[in-house]
């Protein structure tokens, strides 16, 4: 960039006079003479007549001894001698409304150094064309677009032909049942790596023993709609503190879950399953060296909340299974009428 700032120092002292773009001009020329002043490189001409004072119409005297240059290399030396003469001398200041506001860039490309002027109009509009934006719809038209959609929507819905209301209602039930299983995969958090540790083996009459105790006391701890979460085991390892079994009750349980529940309470608490009643309640043991861990609830299980909004996408997702079934089926349904009708007209035709 070569504009009066450069110049403009001269004022303050040497040490002023180049800035950091400056300099950076300056050593590219003395160390690369003969590709700059190459036939090959585009470069503009530095005239006096570019910068005439539009009022007087007239040469400053201090531009009209400038002889016009012809190569970006002669153009620079001739502006570093004009830097460096003007060095104790502020009569001789380049004044800043002689200027051009012109920006020189430098080019490389395949080997070969290219000096190409820009003003800045071209460097504006450059700009403006790469941050074009994208026209915002307004509200009306949004509204206007949401209106048609329904609109077809209730076409569909409200439709004479039976076959368009039901593949209408199966693609809403897909869609939905899609978006279910993204929502359930977020709640999937990572099982940590099973920690070794040496189990207790038990005997018949100690089994016998537990089983019966367990079955006496009224402590327990309910597992819920939510399943198994944090606060399930927090639970069962504060009844550890001072008891050796607890009871965990599944009230809403579905045939074959109980088995579940227990094999992923006994790998969370570290506890020994010792029954497991047909009215869905196990009976855990603590184990004869038990040890009150200080995280009692595990790293890796749901909070209460999570839990809760886990198990209400699960349900939405099983009801939503069931309607797709049973619109698959009445789909069915209804092309075996349609063949069975279109056979019957054949045969009196």
């Amino acid at each position: 960039m070569f504009s009066a700032a450069s110049i403009r120092g001269a004022r303050h002292g040497f040490s002023c006079t180049f800035n950091r773009h400056s300099l950076f001009w300056l050593c590219l020329v003395e160390d690369v003479p003969t590709v700059a002043s190459s036939p090959t490189t585009c470069f503009q001409s530095f005239t006096p007549y570019e910068s005439i004072h539009p009022r007087t119409y007239r040469t400053p005297r201090h531009i009209s001894r400038v002889p016009p240059v012809y190569s970006p290399s002669s153009f620079l030396l001739q502006q570093r001698s004009d830097i460096i003469g003007s060095h104790g001398n502020q009569g001789n200041k380049l004044p800043s409304r002689y200027t051009s506001n012109e920006s020189v860039e430098l080019k490389t490309q395949n080997d070969v150094v290219r000096f190409s002027l820009y003003k800045p109009g071209d460097i504006g509009s450059i700009k403006n064309s790469q941050n074009k934006k994208t026209v915002k719809k307004s509200r009306k038209a949004k509204l206007n677009e949401l209106r048609f959609y329904r609109l077809k929507a209730k076409q569909k819905m409200y439709s004479p032909n039976p076959e368009v209301r039901i593949l209408y209602k199966l693609g809403k039930a897909k869609r939905k049942e899609t978006w279910l299983i993204e929502k359930l995969r977020k709640f999937d958090v990572p099982k940590l790596p099973p920690e070794t540790f040496d189990p207790e083996i038990l005997t018949e009459e100690e089994r016998h023993y537990l089983k019966r105790t367990g079955e006496k006391k009224k402590h327990y701890v309910p597992v819920g709609r939510r399943g198994v979460f944090g606060g399930v085991v927090l639970n069962m390892h504060l009844h550890w503190k001072n008891h050796e079994t607890v009871k965990v009750i599944c009230k809403p349980c579905k045939p074959g879950q109980a088995q579940q529940y227990a094999e992923e309470l006994a790998r969370l608490s570290k506890g020994i399953v010792i029954d497991i009643k047909p009215n869905n309640i196990i009976i855990f043991y603590r184990g004869k060296n038990y040890v009150q861990p200080k995280v009692m609830s595990p790293p890796d299980t749901l909070s209460k909340v999570k839990a809760l909004e886990k198990y209400r996408y699960e349900q939405s997702l099983e009801h939503t299974s069931q309607f797709i079934e049973k619109l698959e089926k009445e789909l069915e349904e209804y092309h075996e009428h349609v063949a069975r009708f279109k056979k019957g007209k054949e045969g009196a035709t």
